[in-house]
């Protein structure tokens, strides 16, 4: 039995998955916190937010973040991908940044407006 406490929403359930009996949840208050409590354990996948620079821009640096979350094992991997990633201005909020990262078919996409100087 392992314990977790649900991140899918502010309520932040104290969960309990039992892994002997198919990954059963208990302690839930929804369908969300079992889901999330079944899919910590089989196969985790975390949003990833960071930043990219910005050329030309009113700001240096961009936030972006992915369009839907990757495996956890992947994190530092994508990560590395920005590591030398520089975008023109202007910049709008769903701008693909890098797309398809890892093959995985999700996006780093940008999460703030940044106008030209």
């Amino acid at each position: 039995m392992t314990e977790l406490i649900c991140i899918v929403c502010p309520k932040g359930c104290h969960l309990k998955v039992d892994e002997e009996n198919g990954f059963s949840v208990t302690g839930n208050s929804c369908p969300h916190g079992a889901e999330y409590g079944r899919k910590e354990l089989t196969n985790p996948t975390r949003v990833i937010t960071s930043t990219v620079c910005v050329e030309g821009g009113t700001l240096r640096r961009a936030s972006v973040k992915t369009s839907s979350d990757i495996p956890k094992g992947k994190i530092f991997e994508a990560m590395r991908l920005l590591d030398n990633v520089t975008i023109p201005a202007p910049v709008a909020i769903g701008d693909v940044v890098v797309k398809d990262i890892l093959g995985l078919g999700v996006d780093f996409i940008a999460t703030k407006n940044v106008p030209k100087l």
